[in-house]
């Protein structure tokens, strides 16, 4: 597993790894990572095939996003932490929900959103 997917994911996101396995049979490692365990929230689950030294973003995959007390104060902390920022905080186009985003170390985006507001796309 890259270290530096599970450091993103812990010390920028402030995520815990929950557990990790490796199959040497199938030669690739999994890791959970979260905020509290899978009993309580959604997890994220990172795979590493070994030997794979570059994966290439699909098309079909958008984005996960993530709920947080404060986008702005988020933005900062993940800033100051070395995370790559991709998008400021700021309301979304057209609306007024608090959005930003930001780049795991393969390039994935992860949406931050303001929790209280996290359900006014939603029509709620």
């Amino acid at each position: 597993m890259p270290q530096k997917s599970l450091q993103f994911y812990i010390d920028i996101l402030g995520m815990k790894l929950l557990r990790k396995s490796e199959n040497v049979e199938y030669k690739y490692t999994l890791a959970f990572v979260g905020y509290t365990s899978e009993d309580e929230n959604a997890v994220i689950e990172l795979t590493y095939n070994w030997g794979v030294e570059k994966y290439e973003l699909g098309t079909a995959f958008g984005h996960i996003a993530i709920g947080v007390d404060d986008v702005y104060e988020t933005v900062e902390r993940i800033r100051k932490s070395g995370g790559k920022i991709a998008r400021e905080a700021a309301p979304v186009l057209g609306g007024t929900t608090v959005i930003a985003f930001v780049e795991d170390p393969d390039n994935y985006k992860i949406e931050l959103i303001q929790d209280d507001q996290a359900t006014q796309g939603l029509g709620k």
